[in-house]
């Protein structure tokens, strides 16, 4: 009897590697991501405001509005932020409020802090939804936006991945969440050459992504006079509110776009206005839209830019 329990004990070196066993599993498995906070603009339309921030170590990425949308079926992710780790916050909220399958993730246009949350979605086996002139714009542009995003944020960026769509819309697309259905329309080139927006019929919530700016300076990546264009046709969506994708989640629209529009028809007309007086773009850039500076955060970092993308643009008119 003594020898058969002597048998069964396990030494102490088998003890010892069940204990480092155990402290590995502990170390290797992911912790679980602290959801990011969302608040319900309409019924089942959750969404997350970005800090007016640029991207660094800190916010991880966390400076655009991304959210979801509850149908009976399934859920559509609206953008997915600007990193994995607020990917894996984002999908942490959506579990916290329903198990239904993530059907769709829907990028509203190619810009980093739009899209690099998308990695964290991968599990679900979602399709990934965009402008149909994303794909090239990626192709593009993918390997300059994980550079600058290492460079920014360092060891968060180690999981980055650009994954492409799987479905692009050239035109207009329906997607049904059940009893919901959502109208994803791809605009011509405006704020990016990509730019698609997304309206749920259901609570007429309109999500806007970058064509709309709030508070936060715009960007102009695209055509200025594209953009104005867009706003004139968007006006007409019979939307109650609107998500842009910078600035307060839930606004009326469309006065919500009053700002912007005021904005970039004040670069057009200060550029137009120096290149008429036969200007230099530096001479522009000193002066154009200079009294919209107290009305923009980030204002002197993106109002240059924007002048000098007008400048060229307009030069050719």
């Amino acid at each position: 009897m003594a020898a058969a329990a002597t048998f069964l004990r396990p030494s102490a070196h088998t003890a010892l590697a069940g204990v480092w066993l155990f402290v590995w599993l502990l170390w290797a498995a992911p912790a679980p991501a602290d959801p990011l906070p969302v608040f319900e603009v309409a019924p089942g339309v959750f969404v997350h405001a970005g800090r007016h921030e640029e991207t660094d170590a800190t916010n991880a990425g966390d400076i655009a509005n991304c959210g979801f949308i509850v149908g009976d079926d399934a859920i559509a992710v609206i953008d997915s932020g600007g990193s994995p780790v607020v990917g894996h916050r984002l999908r942490e909220a959506i579990r916290l409020r329903t198990d239904r399958p993530i059907r769709y993730v829907v990028n509203t246009h190619m810009h980093p802090d739009h899209m690099l949350g998308n990695v964290a979605f991968l599990p679900d086996q979602p399709d990934f939804v965009a402008h149909g002139n994303l794909q090239a714009a990626l192709a593009a542009r993918g390997e300059h936006y994980r550079q600058a995003f290492d460079a920014a944020v360092g060891a968060a960026a180690a999981e980055i991945r650009i994954i492409p769509p799987t479905l692009a819309v050239s035109d207009r697309l329906e997607l049904d969440l059940g009893g919901r259905v959502l109208d994803l329309v791809a605009w011509p080139v405006a704020h990016t050459d990509n730019d698609l927006t997304v309206l749920d019929r259901q609570t007429k919530t309109l999500w806007a992504g970058d064509l709309l700016f709030m508070e936060r300076a715009p960007a102009i990546d695209g055509s200025v006079l594209g953009w104005l264009r867009t706003l004139d046709a968007l006006a007409a969506e019979l939307a109650a509110r609107v998500v842009p994708g910078h600035g307060p989640p839930s606004a009326p629209w469309p006065d919500a776009a009053a700002d912007l529009r005021r904005y970039l028809s004040r670069v057009v007309e200060g550029v137009r206005k120096v290149q008429a007086a036969h200007g230099t773009i530096q001479q522009a850039v000193e002066t154009v839209a200079a009294e919209e500076a107290p009305r923009w955060r980030l204002f002197e970092s993106y109002n240059p830019r924007n002048v000098t993308a007008a400048f060229a643009e307009l030069e050719w008119e």
